[in-house]
This record gives structure tokens, sequence and C-alpha cells, in this order.
């Protein structure tokens, strides 16, 4: 299979044509806030519950990215992150919500920016408060998080430093709206005061969210998308003062077969070209990203062709790059790749890339069900196709056992064993349902799974690298969204007995 989108960007650095096509990124980097700092650019995105916690994405171009890091090891902000039990057992396939499960959770539309030589990121759990952490390098270690405001309810933080050295916090609230701001420390740390509604207008301005905060020549500008993740525009306000009162201006506006170019960054190349990376919601694919030009006419920005989404545009005025994200693994290093993230917290004294060198161990968690299953490995669904095939070894399982393949979502499809009074059974799930397909004698598999751009997902499974491979399972939609996030590959086991077994998984490989 061939990523058509990829290979026109990629032609464009290779063959140095002027033009690039979108999405930039064909992933759910949903939330996308960008910086720029020397020649780099640096984007953040939400999380939610997976850990760890915010990637760190760097590009060269704003067309191509790679992994770079992440800001939280892991979400220590409650300890149903570390999935404690009990477990809702009430529709635990489809909305998995309460106590020991922060499904939805986590992480939601952080925001990056460099002042003074540090890197900050402020993000907000709808749980728990707003938090920020600095770095010296984006790529390295991140400091523990600070706890800026405590309470449940706020969402999508972004810090300002204004010329004076004076600094503010803006902020959203869960249910989108309105916009609010504070005081802040120079530091970053602590918020001077209450907090003053300087945004609201529920019949102009409905569902605010995902304030972003700008100057320049004078104006303060909050770029804040409104009407929704599946179909709202992009708007940005102006005002004098800070506090406003602002204006407002509608800066992309659905079109081109996009209904809601939604929430992102705003960042300038060094020759003062601009750009807005933002989302678009895509069902299974989750909420990936776009470029589009920005110009400014009367102090206003302009975005894509007057307002509406470009597919394909002159790239920006950059040296191209070959960066790439991560996706295949041999599990041949000693540390995780870094496209790599679990469900939830994992439990670091059942999973090993040294028991067995060149292979990942992961033993089994007790769950009655997979979404309850601690240590599922999972990473980034990357589109418009995909063909994600692994190898795992069967030797170590034990009774009640299941091990496999999934695309990991609401509804949880999945190719795979389970072992039942000492017999491997190849097994096919969803929504729940097992179907045993056949007993498999051999001492490893290798499972596959077919994802296409209409986001359907074709299981099949061979008994070497060669195949033939015979599929499991009919062709199964994905689920169109999967609390805040789209469909994962992702690597599992679990086990509904006493007993635990683990897994060997040998290579996990991904072709476009």
């Amino acid at each position: 299979m061939r990523n058509l989108v990829g290979a026109l960007a990629l032609a464009w650095s290779v063959a140095g044509a002027a033009e690039y096509a979108n999405p930039v990124i064909y992933a759910d980097y949903s939330d996308p806030d960008v910086i720029r700092v020397g020649s780099d650019y640096y984007l953040v995105a939400s999380s939610f519950h997976f850990s760890p916690g915010i990637p760190v994405l760097t590009s060269r171009d704003l067309v191509h990215w790679k992994i770079a890091g992440h800001v939280l090891p892991r979400l220590n902000f409650h300890p149903s992150y570390d999935m404690v039990p009990p477990f809702p057992l009430t529709d635990a396939v489809s909305k998995p919500v309460g106590d020991g499960l922060r499904y939805a959770g986590g992480v939601w539309a952080p925001s990056i920016r460099f002042h003074n030589g540090l890197f900050y990121v402020y993000w907000a759990t709808p749980g728990e408060g707003i938090f920020m952490s600095t770095a010296k390098d984006p790529a390295g270690a991140w400091s523990e998080p600070t706890l800026v405001l405590a309470g449940a309810g706020y969402e999508d933080p972004c810090p300002f430093w204004d010329d004076d050295g004076k600094a503010y916090l803006v902020h959203s609230k869960v249910g989108a709206g309105p916009g609010i701001l504070h005081a802040m420390s120079p530091d970053g740390k602590t918020l001077y005061d209450a907090g003053k509604t300087i945004i609201e207008d529920k019949v102009n301005l409905p569902i605010f969210e995902g304030p972003k905060v700008y100057k320049r020549n004078g104006y303060y500008y909050i770029f804040a998308p409104i009407g929704g993740v599946e179909t709202g525009p992009q708007a940005v306000l102006r005002s004098k003062t800070i506090d406003g009162p602002y204006e407002t201006h509608l800066a992309l506006k659905p079109g081109n077969g996009l209904k809601g170019p939604h929430q992102g960054g705003y960042v300038e190349t060094p020759s003062g070209q601009g750009w807005f990376i933002h989302f678009n919601s895509t069902g299974a694919f989750g909420r990936i990203a776009h470029l589009q030009p920005v110009v400014w006419k009367d102090d206003w920005p302009i975005m894509g062709d007057n307002g509406t989404p470009v597919l394909k545009h002159a790239a920006p005025d950059v040296q191209a790059s070959d960066y790439k994200l991560q996706d295949s693994d041999e599990f041949s290093s000693t540390t995780l790749g870094l496209q790599w993230s679990w469900n939830h917290n994992p439990d670091n004294t059942r999973w090993s890339l040294s028991k067995r060198p060149g292979f990942m161990r992961i033993e089994a968690s007790q769950s009655t069900y997979l979404v309850g299953a601690r240590n599922t490995l999972t990473q980034i669904l990357q589109g418009p196709q995909s063909e994600i095939t692994t190898r795992m070894e069967l030797g170590g399982l034990a009774d009640t056992q299941r091990a496999g393949l999934s695309l990991f979502g609401v509804k949880v499809p999945w190719a795979g064993i389970v072992r039942e009074e000492g017999v491997n059974y190849l097994t096919y799930s969803n929504a729940g349902e097992e179907t045993r397909i056949a007993k498999i004698d051999a001492s490893a598999v290798i499972l596959r799974a077919v994802v296409k751009e209409d986001q359907t997902v074709q299981f099949s499974y061979a008994l070497n690298e060669k195949g033939p491979y015979t599929n499991v399972g009919p062709v199964t939609q994905l689920a169109k969204f999967s609390w805040w996030k789209g469909s994962r590959p992702a690597v599992f086991t679990y086990v509904k007995g006493d007993k635990a077994g683990y897994i060997d998984v040998d290579w996990f490989r991904v072709a476009h």
C-alpha cells in the first residue's frame, strides 16, 4: 500500500518541488499547538488517558514531523490513571468511566511556549486542574508538574508574557466557554487572582474553547475555535488591551471537504511567513493536522485561500527535511520507542525489553475485558491506510489468557489467541463478543490488521512471515471516536483467571 498524501509531501522534500499536500500529519495529534525556536518547530497535542503524556513533535519545515519526546513520563494526577480496581462493569465495552479508569480524562489541549531560555507546556485535566512543566530541551527531561489552578472543570490553558514582563494565563472551562484571564507570576507557576471573564458571547462565539494568545503590531490576539469539534470554524479575536473588549473575525471556515478546520496554533518562519496548523476531525483516524498559509490584512489574519482551507499550497520558505513519524519496532532497543504509549499508566514490573533481548515481554494483567486490562501497548494510527503486522510467541500463555492485535477504541475489535484448558484458539472479537476461528498448535502467530481509507479493518493471520495470510473475522467498521481519540493499533494480553502468563512480541511492522 502507499500513502499518497505522504508520497506527495516526500516528493517535495526529495525532488525539490515547491508544494505540499494536506494533511501534513495524517495521525491523531489533536488540539495541536506549535512554536518555532531558531530553525526548529515544536508541536504538542492532547494525549488524554494515554501514558506517557503530551507528545512533543519536532519539524524543520512544518510539513515533515517526528516524535522528539514526552512531557509526562506518567500521569500522576489520580490513582485511577493506574487502573486501580474495582472497575465499572456497566457498559464497560463502550463507556468505561468512574472509579478505577480514566478514559477520556488526562491531558486536554496543551499549549507550548518558549520564554527566557525555557520551554513551557501548560495543560488541564478535567478532573484535577491546570498544570505546567518546563524544560531546557523539549526532547529531554521536563520538570515535575506544577499545579497552577486546582479544581475540576478547567480546560485549554495558554500562558502569555507581555513586553513589560508581566505574565498572564488564559483558559476556558469544560463545556467550552467562557474565556478567562488571570494575572500570573513571571515564572508561570502562581496565579495572582481568581480570574476575569474576558470573552463570553454564546450567540456569535458558541462553544468557545482552545484559546491561544499572541501579540502583533500593538494588538492582543486570541485564536480560538468555535462551534464544536465536528463542524466549527476558527475565530480570531483582537483588542488593544489584554483584558478586552475584543472584536471578532472568522479566519478559517469549513470548505474543501473539511467540515471543521478547528483549533490549532500560529507560527512564523524566520522570514515572517505566517502559518496555522490545525486539526480536522476524521472519525476513526482521529483529529489529523492540516497546515494553512496565513497572510495579514488590516491587522487581521487571513488563513488558507481567503478563509477556505487549502489542500495543496506552496511550501513554507524553509529547507525541506526528511523527518518521519516513528511506527515500526523490532524491539531491539533497551528503551521503549517514542511511538509507544500505554492505555493508562503501565505496571512497569510486568513488561520488559531485557528479560528476553529482542522481544517485548508483556505479562498478563487480570481483567474481565480488554478495556480494563493494564499494559495495553498502543501507538497512533497513521492514515489514510495502514498495514500493521506483528509476530508474537505463545509459549508463556496461561489458561483464560487473551493476547493479540487490536484497533483499540470503543468496541475494541481484535484478533488473537485465547487459551482454554491447554489449547490455543485463534479468535476474533468485537464489542466484547468473541468468535473462535481455529485451533493453533504453532508456538507463534503472526497477526495483521489492514486499515483502509474507509475506516474499516480486516484482520488476518499467518504461521510464518511468508504467509499465506488467512482472514480472521469480517471486515469491521472502526469506531468513529473513542474517548476523544481515534482508533489505535495495540498489542495486548490479559487473563480472566488467577494464573497469569506472558507473551513475547518479536516485532511490530507498519506499512503505508
